[in-house]
């Protein structure tokens, strides 16, 4: 069993939040589904903002919501990050983030500095919101849920309004989050990239309902995903660096199954990373081949097959020593090479992305 219990039943015209879930305590526990699959909805029930008729909320042993109990938004012990930062424009930065600690104890004031501190927003305190880049403003955002010293953090999209550039700016600091805080974060995304690079368990939902829940690996890797990534299916790795060469500006990276190589990111040698590695980068031989632009071959055997959105496509399931990896390949490859479940061929990999 989980240590958070969220069971809600929530019905609208048109619409019916239906879950019971049971999700790690800690780590990044990430929402993910279409437009109106009910994330922002199941998101504000945990924080108490909406109030199913039929509902259960423990974290981490303490109920917040039972069939006898039921505690207000303003008493639970939670951040709440939303799309956008909506910061009071007549107050500078410190007195955002101040804003909401009069309900904690002075137990607790050391998380504001923490909080500074894991954000990078030292030298933005005297600034008022209108002086602030959108990364900054959503730094100072995320810095104000977590100043309430949360057992929960909330996460409503907190990328959603910002261009590319200022994402990329934003994603280490929440790399950072994930790395250094023991504290459970529920983090709401339609975006594959994102959830590939912060999540450790995630949620399919789809039209209200839970399809799919399990550990970011295992579950990217099933080929009944009952909701199609397209273009982003694929398989999100656990690595170390194992070896760098300095000339080519590559990286050795090795998991469980062999190893790759990939671009150099600066990353210490021995330093965990994480790689993604999409079926749409991974052809089959079934001997190895030498004579070829492709850095990374490794032994595999063919675990399952199955059909793919286009009729004329397949997506394989490999198992590469202990991981799991996919292929999308057209069905006539398939023939030609007769693939079967317990083949042995080998896969080359196109394209490895470091996203952490």
């Amino acid at each position: 069993m989980g240590a958070i219990q969220a069971r809600f039943c929530l019905n609208w015209p048109g619409f019916t939040l239906d879950v019971d879930l049971n999700l790690p305590g800690s780590g990044v526990t990430a929402l993910f589904g279409h437009s109106g699959s009910g994330k922002t909805t199941l998101l504000r029930c945990m924080a108490g903002l909406e109030r199913a008729t039929q509902g259960l909320l423990t974290v981490n042993g303490a109920v917040w919501q039972d069939e006898a109990h039921w505690l207000p938004t303003h008493l639970r012990p939670i951040g709440y990050v939303f799309q956008e930062a909506s910061l009071f424009e007549h107050l500078s930065v410190m007195g955002n983030l101040r804003y909401g600690m009069r309900r904690i104890s002075a137990a607790q004031q050391g998380s504001l500095e923490r909080a500074i501190d894991l954000l990078g927003i030292a030298h933005l305190l005297q600034r008022k919101p209108d002086g602030l880049s959108g990364g900054e403003r959503s730094r100072v955002g995320i810095a104000r849920a977590l100043a309430v010293s949360p057992s929960l953090l909330l996460m409503d999209e907190p990328l959603a309004a910002l261009d590319l550039k200022r994402k990329q700016e934003i994603l280490p600091y929440l790399e950072r989050l994930h790395r250094e805080l023991d504290l459970p974060i529920i983090y709401v995304s339609h975006a594959p990239d994102e959830v590939a690079r912060l999540a450790d368990h995630i949620v399919v939902l789809e039209a209200g309902r839970a399809v799919a829940c399990g550990p970011l690996k295992d579950t990217l890797a099933r080929l009944d995903l009952p909701i199609h990534l397209g273009e982003d299916t694929g398989v999100v790795l656990d690595a170390v660096v194992a070896e760098r060469d300095v000339h080519w500006h590559l990286a050795r990276v090795e998991f469980a199954g062999g190893s790759l190589w990939v671009r150099d990111a600066g990353h210490a040698l021995g330093a965990p990373v994480r790689v993604r590695i999409l079926a749409r980068d991974v052809s089959i031989a079934l001997t190895k081949l030498e004579d070829i632009s492709i850095q990374n071959c490794l032994p595999a055997t063919v675990d399952q097959l199955a059909g793919d959105a286009h009729p004329a496509l397949t997506l394989l399931r490999l198992q590469v020593g202990q991981s799991p990896m996919l292929a999308r390949l057209t069905k006539r490859s398939c023939a030609e090479l007769a693939l079967l479940p317990g083949k042995s061929v080998w896969v080359q990999i196109k394209a490895v992305a470091l996203i952490g």
